[in-house]
């Protein structure tokens, strides 16, 4: 794969996050990062994810995947590009899934309860249809074109969209904390992505849980939360076992004592919900 392929196949939020960097601030498009090569009170380093470029405003240098690669590694352009080959290219293409973009124009059509032939289907192949009262159904127009899929509510109104072929957030892009009020032991559990949550409630069949339960919806979105966990003695992180998951939990156990890793339950697996379904397969 040549240098203009990797620039346009690769992603430099997965880079940055390959490297334990998570966004300040951000918003669907665009988000301000530290600087990389000096400690700093105010991030400089802005990022257009739609471009796939950096720029930081106290240097006035310019970055792509490759060069990120260079500045933050100190390497050549032939090390940064031996880095980036761990990236498994042919996996995210095979994934189909959809970024969405607020340029787009969408319009949410109808929500209610999961009844779609497809999307019941798509439950039980990922084995959480008994837990399908905790997502929506949901009906929507983008671009024009009409869609639907599994919708589950984050705490900015946006609705994270699942079926077989998409991956997108309807709205706002945020996490989804489900608290108990009775939370006497002052506990939190954290997912990555929903069907890890629903996966959890399967395994747990107990509905009134007493710790609170966080929802990621992407580990881009662990620096909205990191102020609110120190509130809890206990942290249990359910996430998934690959970069991007090993970082956050990297992170949290860097910025918190009391941290269960529940990941090494399903070591062998990417996630919570993968091992979940090749468990039952077996029964």
């Amino acid at each position: 794969m040549n240098c203009e392929k990797i620039k346009e196949s690769v992603s430099i939020r997965t880079i940055l996050e390959s490297f334990n960097l998570l966004p300040a601030k951000e918003n669907r498009k665009t988000a301000f990062y530290f600087a990389l090569d000096r400690e700093e009170k105010i991030p400089s380093l802005s990022v257009d994810f739609v471009k796939n470029k950096a720029f930081d405003f106290g240097t006035g240098k310019s970055y792509d995947v490759i060069s990120i690669v260079q500045q933050i590694n100190k390497c050549s352009v032939s090390d940064a590009l031996k880095y980036l080959q761990k990236f498994d290219f042919s996996a995210s293409e095979k994934e189909r899934v959809t970024e969405i973009d607020h340029s787009k124009n969408f319009d949410i059509i109808q929500v209610g309860n999961v009844r779609h032939p497809a999307l019941i289907q798509y439950l039980k192949c990922r084995k959480v249809f008994d837990q399908r009262h905790l997502v929506k159904e949901i009906v929507y127009r983008l671009d024009g074109r009409k869609f639907f899929g599994i919708g589950f509510l984050n705490d900015s109104g946006g609705y994270e969209i699942r079926n077989k072929y998409t991956k997108i957030c309807l709205g706002h892009k945020d996490v989804t904390w489900i608290k108990n009020g009775c939370n006497t032991n002052n506990e939190v559990i954290i997912f990555e992505g929903f069907f890890d949550y629903l996966t959890y409630r399967m395994i747990e069949k107990e509905e009134n849980s007493i710790p609170d339960h966080l929802i990621l919806n992407s580990t881009a979105m662990l620096f909205k939360v990191k102020d609110k966990l120190k509130a809890y003695h206990k942290i249990s992180l359910f996430l998934d076992n690959d970069r991007n998951g090993k970082a956050s939990k990297k992170m949290i156990q860097n910025d918190h004592d009391n941290v269960e890793d529940c990941s090494l339950f399903y070591i062998d697996f990417k996630d919570l919900n993968e091992w979940f379904c090749n468990f039952n397969e077996k029964l």
